[in-house]
């Protein structure tokens, strides 16, 4: 073995080490910040929930605010991919929506961390938001989808003239937020347990059916 080849395999492994303690770290700031806000969350206590020290999250992300610009940037980056990973191209577009709707609405459902960090975010009026990374670019990768599926359910016949895609993101993100951002709200108010698979799988096609019958012709 070379001196050159012993040499790598132990960058290799700071850089692989590194790279853990950095996903860790975003793994337990995101639950943090959910549930207590950028202003509530603390660096001590995430420092100590992960297998690293406050100085090494503060080398990895530079301050609270970078860290929190990282797990937005991570979480949206998330929900970007999901969304666009419809194969469109191999069904019909009411097909397509369907499945793009389903998706949205299952993340949403199974990352309920997501949307209380959206409306964190919210209560910043987009602050951070905006200087993170990537995000206008990964935006318009759903946005492109969308009109891609609109374009061919017009093509098809099924989808009528004038459907704006970012209208339609608009509408399926709100449909699909509001059972997870009220659900408790809503539960106690109405008495009716939103967070139950009955429940859930109820509102799921609901919303399926109210897109696409603001799509149909």
């Amino acid at each position: 073995m070379t001196n050159a080849t012993t040499s790598q395999e132990p960058r290799a492994t700071r850089a692989a080490d590194s790279e853990a303690t950095k996903a860790n770290i975003l793994d337990v700031a995101r639950q943090e910040f959910a549930d207590k806000g950028l202003s509530g969350a603390r660096i001590d206590e995430i420092a100590e929930r992960t297998n690293t020290s406050k100085r090494m999250i503060y080398y990895h992300f530079g301050s609270k605010e970078g860290l929190y610009r990282a797990v937005l940037e991570q979480a949206y980056t998330r929900i970007r991919e999901t969304e666009t990973a419809v194969p469109i191209e191999t069904m019909g577009a009411e097909e397509a929506l369907k499945a793009n709707v389903l998706l949205t609405f299952d993340y949403h459902n199974q990352h309920p961390e997501f949307v209380r960090l959206v409306m964190n975010e919210n209560i910043h009026h987009g602050e951070f938001i905006k200087d993170v990374a990537g995000i206008k670019r990964r935006n318009e990768s759903v946005i492109r989808v969308l009109g891609e599926i609109i374009a061919k359910g017009v093509d098809e016949g099924v989808f009528r003239d004038g459907l704006d895609p970012i209208d339609l993101h608009m509408t399926i993100s709100a449909l699909c937020f509001y059972n997870v951002s009220n659900r408790y709200t809503f539960s106690e108010i109405f008495r009716r347990d939103m967070t139950s698979p009955e429940a859930v799988a109820r509102r799921r096609e609901q919303v399926v059916e109210v897109v696409l019958a603001a799509c149909r012709r």
